[in-house]
């Protein structure tokens, strides 16, 4: 068990990086073209709007949250909060920001499978990322459970200390952090750095591109057929 905790937790988190970052630039250097959202709104767009905004609006905070919870240091944010308080803040926000991800990520997997003409022009990579999207949120959620049983954060320290470690490249050490917490938070880790290795490959990679020039570009005239 110490070795697939190792394994899954020490080496497997680099080999994500390494796929997401060289997989991501290689995509971007030779496929351009297919770097791209492939939105199905034009196929049929009932529910779709509100499904998206809810599942993107979830997604972006508790990327962030993510981000922030686990890679700044504890001594950043110590003068102004415990970690204890620290961890009832995500939980809240977390949980308010998974509910309508989820929501909204239920019903772009339930229009994505059960619609014809969307279903047509998806590919299996297409069905594959929403239902490992919801099943990741829905495990994030999960964690809720078990979090709730010790608010002191001394879970959520262990946590940021092992993403912490393997962003500053301590090695396979880290994974011994987080050896002995529940197995929801290692599911949902594990998925989490599959989702990584995913990224370059599907239409994930639209998450990078921000359409700045759109606002700054010249007028387009659109003429209407005679």
């Amino acid at each position: 068990m110490s070795y697939l905790n190792t394994l899954f937790f020490g080496i497997y988190p680099y080999v994500a990086l390494i796929v997401l970052f060289v997989g991501t630039w290689a995509r971007y250097d030779h496929g351009q073209f297919t770097w791209k959202a492939h939105s199905s709104q034009m196929l049929r767009k009932k529910n779709m709007v509100l499904a998206s905004v809810l599942f993107h609006v979830g997604v972006l905070v508790i990327f962030f949250g993510h981000l922030v919870g686990l890679l700044m240091p504890h001594a950043l944010y110590e003068p102004f909060m415990t970690p204890g308080t620290k961890q009832v803040l995500a939980i809240v926000v977390g949980g308010i920001a998974g509910v309508f991800a989820i929501i909204g990520g239920g019903m772009l997997a339930w229009r994505r499978m059960t619609d014809p003409r969307v279903r047509a022009s998806s590919t299996f990579a297409d069905n594959m990322v929403i239902i490992i999207l919801v099943v990741q949120l829905a495990l994030g959620l999960l964690t809720i459970l078990p979090t709730l049983g010790h608010l002191d954060g001394a879970t959520m320290l262990k946590f940021s200390a092992w993403a912490q470690g393997i962003f500053t490249l301590q090695g396979t050490d880290v994974a011994n952090y987080i050896t002995d917490v529940h197995w929801i938070y290692k599911t949902h880790i594990f998925l989490g750095l599959t989702l990584f290795v995913l990224f370059p490959f599907t239409r994930l990679v639209h998450m990078l591109s921000v359409p700045v020039e759109y606002f700054g570009r010249k007028y387009q005239v659109v003429r209407k057929r005679a």
